[in-house]
């Protein structure tokens, strides 16, 4: 499978694989004819950091590149976990990276207008944590002036930071675009509200998809904040109340709703840390149904699917998803899973 031309949307497909484990395969405008009058539909609406800061290691003077990773601190937005890679750009793929120069805690990192320093490794040498030693007003306009959206090998040509921004866009949040929200369109979103099926959002700091390092990317995802509104969590009570599905737009939704789901499946508002993976044999109290892009086995986005469906069925949706084409990573294609009624019933596989 190859990447979606980020600049032909219009192309995108939609594989719908039903709780029975019936598969169809659609164009990703079919969107907004699928769900039941009542079912609520919850998107992630973090506007994307330029994370990508390419710089000088001050100690030995050899550059460096910063991927902004989450925050150490949401009450502190000067300090943050960065992945450090040497010389090089996103045209390399990840896994060839070179490595940065060693690094050490209070090394100085000069990141164009921007100037920050290391804090501590966390247990690896390219996972640092950080803090600007600008103020926070200097730190926002340095990452508008300088950084650039985190990218990967698959899109060789440079993306515009309105190219991860989704259309429903807010505050920015996210590290990586959610890029399941790349299905929403003004005219899905019409669609069902003439249909009378719910629409809310949430905000949730999306983290890396992928760091280089194998290693390192079995502590994937890491910590990532979240933000659930008092109308979104009403909006969940009441549709699960009468019954009606949840339907996620995004692994990063299910990661929030899942942190601060009650155990009657309702969510509680406010500010929250979602912490560790959500995988085979977890429980999915709260969400019936994902929205997502096109994952392969052992990526942390995948791992969460084991939570809605069986090691069988996601095997035979991966073999029909390369069958008929279906394209990966952040531009890709959309796939609709609906949860087993095993797994929503015990929150384990058969």
């Amino acid at each position: 499978m190859i990447a979606a031309d980020h600049s032909n949307p219009h192309s995108a497909r939609l594989f719908v694989i039903e709780a029975d484990g019936t598969m169809r395969d659609l164009p990703r405008g079919g969107l907004g004819t699928l769900f039941d009058p009542g079912d609520l539909v919850v998107a992630n609406d973090a506007a994307t950091l330029p994370a990508s800061l390419h710089g000088t290691h001050l100690p030995s003077d050899q550059a460096i590149e910063i991927r902004l990773a989450g925050w150490v601190s949401r009450s502190d937005p000067a300090r943050f976990v960065a992945i450090a890679f040497g010389p090089g750009d996103h045209r390399t793929r990840t896994e060839d990276r070179l490595p940065p120069p060693p690094l050490s805690a209070g090394d100085r990192l000069r990141l164009g207008p921007l100037e920050a320093a290391i804090e501590r490794l966390r247990g690896h040498p390219r996972l640092v944590e950080l803090r600007f030693l600008n103020n926070h007003a200097a730190v926002l306009a340095g990452l508008a002036r300088h950084g650039r959206p985190i990218q990967y090998a698959h899109v060789p040509e440079p993306v515009a930071l309105w190219d991860v921004w989704t259309k429903i866009a807010a505050s920015p949040f996210a590290f990586e675009a959610p890029s399941a929200g790349f299905a929403l369109d003004w005219r899905t979103l019409q669609a069902w509200r003439r249909r009378a099926i719910g629409f809310t959002t949430l905000t949730h700091a999306a983290g890396v998809s992928s760091t280089g390092d194998p290693t390192l990317d079995l502590r994937l995802p890491f910590d990532e904040p979240y933000r659930i509104p008092e109308h979104t969590a009403a909006q969940v009570a009441r549709a699960k109340l009468r019954g009606s599905r949840i339907i996620a737009i995004g692994t990063s939704v299910v990661r929030a709703l899942e942190a601060a789901a009650n155990p009657d499946g309702s969510v509680r508002a406010g500010d929250g840390i979602a912490t560790g993976r959500i995988a085979r044999g977890m429980p999915v109290r709260v969400v019936d149904s994902i929205l997502t892009g096109i994952h392969q086995p052992g990526e942390s986005h995948f791992e969460l699917l084991r939570a809605f469906a069986d090691d069988a069925r996601l095997a035979r949706t991966s073999a029909s998803l390369t069958a008929y084409g279906y394209r990966a990573h952040e531009f890709g294609d959309s796939m609709l899973l609906n949860r087993q009624p095993l797994l929503l019933s015990t929150g384990r596989g058969a």
